[in-house]
């Protein structure tokens, strides 16, 4: 990864899907404690709300409720962003949920569905109405969580392992299409416990690393991305 620490220091503008539990929530608080300006979306307005009172400097952010699945959703979330923040320097599209521990052919057709729509569509929604706002200018960095299981496979969460390798895809092709000073990078934040893995490990997941440990290094990776690391899967 091309990296410059003196790139973190600098105020920044990040819009996160995906804030209102787990890794968006650990990342976005994170974010605020360094200053910079987080932008927040989630389905749930109160939890939302819980959040607004945890970021340092409350005022600064801005935190909606938005449903990543559905296109005008993001598109008035597009809207609204650039009336009241401007072009985010970084997105990073974490929104994502995972089926319950099935073989394929007995997960029900909604609940694959839900997977689809929200890891990969919700992804494509995004890109689709803020990727217009960052041409003019030709910079920003796109970040898409991946996981491991977007480069691996494993049984009774082939609707997520889908899901993920499309995002694997899908993050190197537009990588292709931005002009010189954008970037689209993968990303996969390794194993951690959050109630996504509780749902496939059980109690099993509770020795792995908690979002807050993973946000400390997670937020300093992703300040430091640059154009350089366009296309790039990375691992935080």
């Amino acid at each position: 990864m091309a990296s410059s620490m003196s790139g973190s220091t600098a105020a920044r503008t990040v819009l996160i899907t995906g804030v209102s539990r787990g890794l968006g929530r650990a990342l976005a608080v994170e974010l605020s404690k360094r200053g910079h300006t987080v932008i927040g979306c989630s389905r749930t307005q109160t939890k939302l709300d819980s959040l607004q009172s945890e970021l340092t400097s409350p005022d600064r952010h801005l935190l909606l409720a938005v449903d990543v699945r559905s296109n005008s959703s993001v598109e008035e979330l597009a809207r609204v962003v650039m009336e009241k923040k401007g072009v985010p320097d970084i997105i990073v599209n974490n929104a994502g949920t995972i089926n319950k521990n099935n073989k394929i052919w007995d997960v029900p057709l909604e609940e694959f569905d839900t997977v689809i729509d929200t890891n990969v569509k919700g992804i494509a929604n995004v890109l689709r109405h803020f990727i217009p706002l960052m041409l003019p200018n030709k910079q920003g960095i796109i970040v898409n969580m991946s996981s491991g299981w977007g480069r691996s496979g494993a049984a009774l969460v082939a609707p997520y392992c889908a899901s993920k390798w499309a995002i694997e895809g899908l993050s190197r092709s537009v990588a292709e299409e931005l002009p010189d000073g954008m970037a689209v990078i993968a990303l996969s934040p390794g194993v951690i416990n959050t109630e996504m893995l509780e749902s496939c490990f059980g109690a099993s997941a509770s020795p792995y690393q908690t979002p807050e440990a993973w946000a400390l290094k997670a937020a300093t990776m992703i300040l430091n991305l640059t154009a350089a690391d366009n296309g790039a899967s990375l691992t935080v």
